[in-house]
């Protein structure tokens, strides 16, 4: 039954990942850098990583990316989401294991938001065959600063009303609570 009960929410989380990625695809910013989107599906990321554990969260996002990809009909745009999705949830879930007395929610997102923007251009730079697209890292990583504190600020009052409700209880090993 508990095994029933994770596939349910992981398969919740995939689609709230989802809903949020297809609502951020119609928000236009009002920045220039091409590409660039809020990153509040990344939330749904963070929290599956710290309920769920790596692999969940890295279910999560790699489902997410390919179920946008069979929606938007954006193939190219699948293979930046998914290098993006595997860095920020390899970089936040040894951010979270290793930095966990050290940093809250909000430290753990920035360090996902920098390997999301990293992946994304490792894999611009390999489509173009121009590694002058690492000029462009800077931009994003700025924005990634911004957007990222506000999806680690949700996450901490997401997860705290998360814990109340006993979610907290299906995760595999125990991470420190966070105040």
């Amino acid at each position: 039954m508990k095994d029933l009960k994770k596939v349910t929410s992981i398969a919740l989380l995939t689609s709230m990942a989802l809903a949020i990625s297809l609502i951020e695809h119609m928000i236009p910013l009002p920045v220039p850098i091409p590409g660039a989107k809020l990153g509040f599906s990344n939330m749904i990321i963070l929290l599956s990583l710290y309920f769920y554990g790596f692999k969940s969260a890295l279910l999560v996002g790699v489902l997410k990316s390919f179920l946008l990809m069979l929606i938007t009909g954006s193939v190219t745009a699948f293979f930046y989401s998914f290098a993006g999705a595997v860095l920020a949830s390899i970089g936040m879930a040894a951010s979270l294991k290793l930095l966990n007395r050290f940093t809250s929610f909000i430290g753990i997102s920035e360090i996902g938001a920098f390997f999301h923007n990293l992946g994304q251009i490792l894999v611009a730079a390999v489509f173009m065959s121009n590694i002058k697209m690492l000029i462009y890292f800077p931009a994003l990583v700025i924005m990634g600063v911004f957007t990222s504190f506000f999806v680690g600020l949700g996450v901490n009052y997401v997860a705290s009303h998360m814990e109340k409700i006993g979610i907290r209880d299906m995760k595999d090993e125990k991470v420190n609570k966070r105040v």
